[in-house]
């Protein structure tokens, strides 16, 4: 598992990136993180072309507050810079599926 980067990208650049892009919030202690990491990381086995950036948030975290954040983790899946769509503290695939299918359409979906 990739750890959580405690320097995060500025909003201005996130919303430059090209294609799809996931930003993932949370940090390395967070319960929750930990527990959502295994069908995170199954989902994106089946995405190998989208970007993942993981983002250290709490208070004070810029990027994340411009996001909204408020628990974690939170996924959000852009495409082009612009959010398509969110997942808070994932536990049901098909929450990852879709999100997915929203960024990466031509991509399969994950069994």
């Amino acid at each position: 598992m990739q750890p959580y980067a405690p320097q995060a990208p500025d909003r201005m650049e996130v919303e430059r990136w090209p294609g799809p892009a996931v930003l993932e919030f949370g940090t390395n202690w967070c319960g929750y993180c930990r527990a959502a990491q295994p069908l995170v990381e199954r989902a994106f086995q089946d995405h190998p072309g989208v970007r993942h950036v993981r983002v250290e948030d709490g208070p004070g975290r810029v990027l994340g507050r411009s996001f909204r954040v408020k628990l974690w983790p939170t996924l959000v899946f852009l495409l082009d810079g612009e959010e398509v769509a969110r997942v808070v503290r994932p536990g049901d695939p098909a929450e990852l599926i879709g999100a997915f299918h929203g960024i990466d359409p031509g991509a399969h979906a994950v069994p």
